[in-house]
């Protein structure tokens, strides 16, 4: 029996459609000037852009240099969030982010893979959630359609192909459960 083959020329995302071409290439450049670079431009001005573009965007967050956003209007971050230096939104599709999250360094959010089942290697994509209080450490790559829920911590390095549970910790590629998280109040006794 023959195998099929992987045919790249029959190609077609034309269903896509992310954006007009001029939005997206003013935002490519946006982008490449003031979240891209190294220089550490004040979050005000990193804010008003992304809401400009029509992220939403909560109090109290904030963007270090080198950060890469794919598409902003596809973009929802609560309150008190930290975006590390490095870190890779590719936001195909919504990505939506909790109060009080902490995503370090280097982090990729993956929102679009392929089909490699279909000769045609048909684009696919999926939302990222991630709940309240959660940390990703970094490196870690969360792939499409994945729900990280309130409290969870992915640590360095991780990459999380499936949904992880509340106050628990996961680590490893694939990573798999650890433990629960317990956290301890600040607040004298």
């Amino acid at each position: 029996m023959p195998q099929h083959k992987t045919r790249l020329d029959l190609y077609d995302n034309s269903w896509y459609a992310p954006g007009s071409f001029l939005k997206r290439t003013i935002w490519y450049i946006v982008n490449w000037i003031f979240f891209k670079s190294s220089f550490p431009y004040p979050q005000i001005i990193k804010i008003f852009l992304l809401k400009v573009f029509g992220a939403k965007i909560g109090r109290n967050s904030g963007f270090k240099p080198s950060v890469n956003i794919k598409y902003p209007w596809f973009l929802e971050i609560g309150d008190n969030v930290w975006i590390g230096e490095d870190v890779w939104i590719d936001n195909l599709a919504q990505v939506r982010i909790g109060n009080n999250v902490c995503i370090s360094q280097g982090v990729y959010l993956l929102t679009g893979n392929h089909d490699y089942k279909k000769e045609t290697f048909d684009l696919i994509i999926g939302p990222i959630t991630i709940e309240d209080g959660v940390w990703i450490g970094a490196k870690s790559i969360i792939c499409p359609g994945i729900t990280l829920k309130s409290h969870s911590v992915i640590t360095a390095g991780s990459v999380m192909i499936k949904n992880s549970d509340p106050y628990t910790i996961y680590q490893g590629n694939p990573a798999v459960l650890l433990r629960k998280r317990e956290i301890s109040s600040s607040k004298p006794s």
